[in-house]
């Protein structure tokens, strides 16, 4: 699920070639994750690890992580362990 979210999020990636030559790149649903790079491919694989960390360490925290193309990371959606189920 998790390189589903990845893709997902990723197909809503939006680049712009800045002034100075460099491309720059970012996810709208994801606040606060972008990339750079002087070519758009060391941009995107860029952006695609800093989207990693940014969901990992979302997860991590427990922020409330956007839902992409309907899939969702939050807590709230996952199952409750089995051990947990049963009290």
């Amino acid at each position: 699920m998790l390189t589903e979210y990845i893709e997902a999020a990723m197909r809503r990636a939006h680049y712009e070639l800045m002034e100075n030559g460099r491309f720059f790149g970012s996810i709208a649903p994801c606040k606060g994750c972008w990339g750079e790079g002087a070519t758009l491919e060391e941009c995107r694989e860029d952006l695609r690890g800093a989207l990693e960390e940014w969901l990992l360490l979302g997860l991590r925290l427990g922020h409330k992580l956007p839902k992409i193309d309907g899939l969702n990371l939050n807590r709230s959606n996952r199952r409750k362990p089995a051990h947990a189920q049963a009290h």
